[in-house]
């Protein structure tokens, strides 16, 4: 869906309305699967929960690497999709609710992104997401609300440290992201 960022040649869907409903099945129960088992989720668990056979997940993806590049891709597409939602919010408050969400995001797709981290399509989907999150980023700081001096590449790094953290307490995560977000903010903005 080159439409909300992620390059064309990553929208692999069948054109057929029976084979794109089954291709959407297998990328939703292969979600489910991989987020309860990781991404070891056996595949005929994945094609029962889509109610299809297992011909039909081969036929869709040929290897378990194709079905989770499938999942991420997916996920990518709906993240990017999502800074378009916001854009109609103040710059700051669309930048913290994307930021927001891509920290759900991360955090719940780390082995996912493991698997695939040196294939074309991981490269391809971060640069969807810097497609998505940069101009929100450039927004709020055009508006005055945030540092001028961060880059994306510096929120994401940032981004990063937190959801690669291990914290001890309830609610911890969130906080530090407020602190960091804070730290983001313009000086000079109301706070």
């Amino acid at each position: 869906m080159a439409s909300v960022g992620v390059p064309e040649i990553f929208a692999r869907r069948p054109k057929r309305a029976d084979a794109r409903r089954n291709y959407e099945a297998l990328v939703a129960a292969a979600r489910e699967a991989f987020g309860e088992r990781g991404t070891s989720a056996s595949l005929e668990d994945i094609a029962r929960r889509a109610r299809v056979g297992i011909g039909t997940l081969y036929r869709h993806f040929p290897t378990r690497r194709e079905l989770l590049e499938a999942v991420y891709v997916d996920e990518v597409e709906a993240l990017c999709r999502s800074a378009a939602e916001l854009a109609d919010l103040p710059p700051w408050d669309a930048f913290v609710a994307w930021i927001n969400r891509f920290v759900a995001y991360v955090a719940t797709k780390r082995a996912l992104a493991e698997e695939l981290v040196d294939s074309e399509v991981f490269r391809g989907c971060r640069t969807a997401i810097y497609a998505a999150g940069e101009p929100m980023l450039r927004r709020a700081q055009a508006a005055g609300v945030a540092r001028p001096d961060a880059t994306f590449d510096d929120v994401l790094r940032l981004l990063s440290g937190i959801t690669t953290a291990q914290f001890t307490e309830p609610g911890q995560r969130d906080r530090v992201l407020v602190f960091a977000l804070d730290g983001l903010r313009y000086p000079t903005a109301a706070r």
